[in-house]
């Protein structure tokens, strides 16, 4: 009949395979936290050799290493609470601009029965020629548009929401693609559109980022709108 090994042995003794088993379960932490810190510096103080116990000096030093690392603790801490304070500033702050319109780069062009959403484009050395095609959300040419020369600073794109033929295109959302030809040479430089802010939000974002969602469905980060207006 067969024996278990394990059931004989001494109250208290475990085998060796058994012992390395839970020390590899137990969890490991190689910085050594403040409770760890006091743990280490007790036990010490505890066992230190009566005959020849720790000088004033390195007792001192410890005591001060101690306080070190409880002030370190502390100013993470703060530091901690200060960046979430700000991050809920900068978002309350962000909620001022729903309702208002921003440039967003390469935004979507909204097409309503009323309204077509105007573009910018800049042109930092003038251009002899601009030509500008107008893309659907299937990604489907519906209108090319050539402009004459233009002068150096933004160029504005306006589009009446028809297609090539002369018939209204759907409402929906659109994209603006332009191609700004400067002394011989041709550049596709990104199309600041307008577009009404609808939310804002820091969510997904690890350092707290402010994102704008506007109408069309897209996002764009705080810091990559060009222009705010009423």
């Amino acid at each position: 009949m067969a024996t278990n090994a394990t059931s004989s042995l001494p109250s208290g003794i475990v085998r060796y395979e058994d012992y390395q088993a839970q020390q590899k379960a137990k969890p490991t932490n190689e910085n050594m936290g403040q409770t760890e810190f006091l743990t280490l510096f007790t036990t010490q103080l505890k066992n230190q050799n009566p005959l020849d116990p720790v000088k004033n000096e390195a007792f001192v030093a410890q005591l001060a290493q101690f306080s070190q690392l409880e002030a370190t603790t502390a100013m993470k801490t703060s530091m901690q609470n200060l960046v979430s304070s700000l991050a809920n500033d900068r978002l309350l702050g962000a909620t001022s601009l729903i309702g208002k319109t921003v440039g967003v780069p390469d935004g979507p062009v909204m097409v309503t029965d009323t309204t077509v959403s105007q573009g910018v484009v800049n042109a930092p050395t003038g251009a002899d020629g601009v030509k500008v095609e107008i893309f659907n959300d299937k990604g489907i040419l519906v209108r090319t548009q050539i402009m004459g020369p233009q002068p150096v600073g933004d160029v504005t794109i306006e589009w009446d929401g028809m297609n090539d033929g002369g018939t209204a295109v759907p409402n929906g959302a659109y994209r603006y693609v332009a191609s700004v030809n400067s002394n011989g040479t041709v550049t596709k430089p990104s199309v600041n559109t307008y577009a009404q802010v609808t939310g804002v939000t820091s969510a997904g974002t690890s350092d707290g980022t402010m994102l704008l969602e506007v109408a069309g469905g897209k996002t764009v980060n705080l810091t990559d709108v060009k222009r705010i207006s009423y």
